[in-house]
């Protein structure tokens, strides 16, 4: 590799032909068939004249509805090349023993771990739980819109424009090797000098900018655009964990902005905030990223709260258990997520007062986490439950997320966590939350909303089969590490000399293969789905049709949502309109303006990425001229007039009258 310091030249900066991965056969074979497939895909597109839907339908579009598909579909992506890093670390690990090096070399093992990490928080978790919130929240508080159409759309792309740095450092240059919190030293100039870091710096700005723009676009539209009658205390338990989840975003990820900026200045400019001389402190990085970090599970765990909310409801065709107490529990996590974030460095010397109160508040927080199990248990008590493929999810997350939990509090005793830290015990203790919590709550809500965002249902089979090997597949993965990090094992090691231990890795990566098959099967499940969705279509019927204001649309929903505005009377607003007596309105229908779309959201996002790249090669030149098209392009966005497009009224009759014919038999 070149020099990482010196620029070669003024338009590619310190980029050269030494920056492609050439040597290492595994980047070769995946480049290789990343082009292989990028070019399949757009021979498909250019086969069916696909161009033309995509660009106005898909990429320029500021339907909220839309944007949700297109989050979704991003984290799905990302999931997969995240979860090829976890299958690559895992089978490494039960290779690298004793003479035997395993496959990756250390330092390509340390990109691999890092950017696991990075991708499954930022680009998985991330993605799929914003798509969800995009999606069914302006429909379950009966909004047309999100308040800011284009803003949604542009957070999007800067979002996609953060995956696309990450993907792009696979196969130019290298991706950190710090962990995917980057602590400093290691992530300083002189430990690494090369452009890892700088990938990973200019990956979550570009992403983190559309991410906050996303929570103060959503805490908005819940504020202010819910439907007449929808008090607080009337909302949807989504709609409020969604609530908590972005004020925790607008209030968390400048955090996380100006610390990621710090330590840019650090490596760019020579400044010395995180430094251990001339005034800095390596410290000061911890406290500022966990102060972001801690929030952050909370940001992802709270939403999936409220899908569990509303697939328990439903498939056990009850009213949930404890409406007040849930909300209650949901702000107190929001508020007590701020006060725990020092238990993640018990080590550091602060003292028995500090780790005291931290320890504390850590295990004060699981109550209110655990008085929501209880609501979903009491939900499920004397329900008529159905274990469609989403229900499934259900009992297995609340026995994973509590055995999770029940580490969490261990760890939270500080002389424990002094034995524990740093072990391959508390990699286990936040697989088991972020897994058992998040991902299995993303997969029940998948499997709940896919009928209402595409109008007929997901394979039963295929979904029953991707759910066993997930909860099978997750604990043989998972144990292992907790019987290992009590023999003391660390995390992060790429070889290891006691043969006694192999065979313990080698269960953990049987568990990470099963785990890939239902993978596989959920892949799959969608391609059979989509091939046999005519069978798949009647999605009208109990339970799908739901209990709350979304369900009261037709699957998939128009784009304006609504032709007229609801009027909420009770919590489960649409169960509510049922049991009134519901009947849609056959005349007076108005012509409906809608925002029109816009290609300002992706051009000046990828703009911003470019920015992001020619900073990350000292590439000045270009630097220079990708900001100043980045100001140009948001000024001129800025004065153009938003235009609309224009439903008539003889159209949106005919759609209602489609839709009556539609909800007549869920009424019936």
């Amino acid at each position: 590799m070149n020099d990482p310091r010196e620029p070669n030249s003024l338009l590619l900066g310190r980029l050269g032909f030494d920056d492609l991965p050439l040597h290492e056969p595994i980047l070769v074979a995946t480049f290789a068939a990343t082009l292989l497939g990028g070019l399949a895909v757009m021979f498909l597109l250019t086969r069916y004249r696909l161009w033309g839907p995509l660009w106005r339908d898909w990429i320029t579009s500021i339907d909220h509805k839309k944007i949700g598909i297109m989050y979704l579909v991003l984290g799905g992506i990302m999931l997969l090349r995240g979860f090829a890093d976890a299958l690559m670390m895992r089978t490494h690990q039960a290779m690298a023993f004793g003479e035997n090096a395993g496959f990756l070399p250390p330092h390509h093992y340390d990109q691999v771990f890092t950017a696991h990490g990075v991708i499954m928080i930022f680009f998985v978790a991330m993605p799929l739980v914003t798509g969800f919130m995009n999606y069914v929240v302006p429909l379950q508080i009966g909004a047309r819109d999100v308040a800011f159409p284009f803003l949604n759309n542009f957070s999007f792309w800067m979002t996609a424009g953060g995956a696309i740095l990450i993907m792009v450092s696979l196969f130019v240059g290298e991706f950190a090797r710090t962990g995917w919190l980057a602590f400093p030293p290691l992530s300083n100039i002189d430990a690494s000098p090369g452009v890892g870091v700088d990938y990973y710096l200019w990956a979550l700005q570009v992403a983190g900018v559309g991410t906050t723009l996303s929570g103060i676009n959503l805490i908005a539209t819940i504020v202010k655009m819910r439907a007449p009658g929808m008090s607080l205390m009337k909302m949807p338990i989504f709609t409020w964990t969604a609530l908590c989840t972005n004020v925790l975003i607008v209030m968390a990820f400048p955090v996380l902005t100006a610390t990621l900026a710090l330590l840019t200045l650090d490596r760019y400019v020579g400044t010395n905030f995180f430094t251990n001389d001339l005034g800095g402190n390596a410290m000061m990085y911890v406290n500022l990223i966990w102060i972001w970090g801690h929030p952050e599970v909370y940001i992802l765990v709270l939403p999936v709260f409220g899908i569990f909310s509303e697939v328990t409801a439903t498939f056990c065709r009850k009213k949930l258990f404890g409406y007040a107490s849930m909300v209650y529990a949901t702000v107190v996590i929001t508020v007590l997520s701020y006060l725990v974030w020092l238990h993640h460095f018990f080590t550091m010397g602060s003292g028995a007062s500090v780790n005291s109160f931290f320890g504390i508040t850590t295990m004060i927080i699981s109550i209110p986490t655990g008085a929501k199990i209880f609501n979903w248990l009491f939900t499920m008590y004397r329900g008529r439950i159905t274990y469609e493929p989403a229900m499934m999810w259900v009992p297995a997350f609340m026995v994973t997320f509590v055995i999770g939990g029940m580490t969490g509090v261990l760890l939270a005793v500080p002389p424990a966590d002094f034995v524990l830290h740093n072990s391959l015990f508390l990699v286990a203790h936040f697989h088991n939350v972020i897994i058992g919590g998040v991902l299995f709550g993303l997969f029940a809500g998948f499997n709940y909303w896919f009928p209402k965002m595409f109008g007929f249902k997901l394979d039963a089979f295929w979904g029953k089969v991707s759910f066993w090997c997930w909860a099978i597949g997750f604990w043989f993965a998972f144990i292992p590490p907790y019987v290992l990090g009590l023999m003391g094992v660390t995390r992060r090691m790429s070889h290891f000399d006691d043969p006694s231990q192999q065979p313990w890795f080698m269960i953990s990566a049987f568990g990470t293969y099963l785990i890939a098959a239902g993978i596989g099967a959920f892949v799959l499940q969608i391609v059979v789905s989509v091939m046999r969705r005519e069978q798949l279509r009647d999605v009208t019927g109990d339970p799908w049709d739901g209990r709350t204001l979304e369900w009261s649309t037709s699957s998939p929903p128009p784009a304006y949502n609504f032709a007229f505005t609801p009027v909420v009377h009770e919590t489960d607003a649409w169960h509510d309109m049922k049991h009134r007596g519901f009947k849609r309105p056959v005349d007076g229908f108005k012509p409906i303006h809608m925002p029109a779309n816009t290609a300002a959201g992706i051009v000046i996002s990828m703009l911003a990425t470019l920015l992001g790249f020619a900073l990350i090669w000292h590439m000045w030149l270009v630097a220079g001229i990708a900001f100043v098209a980045t100001v140009v392009a948001s000024i001129v966005h800025t004065f153009n007039y938003q235009r609309d497009f224009h439903i008539p009224a003889d159209e949106v009759a005919r759609t209602e009258a489609e839709r009556t014919r539609a909800l007549t038999a869920a009424v019936a």
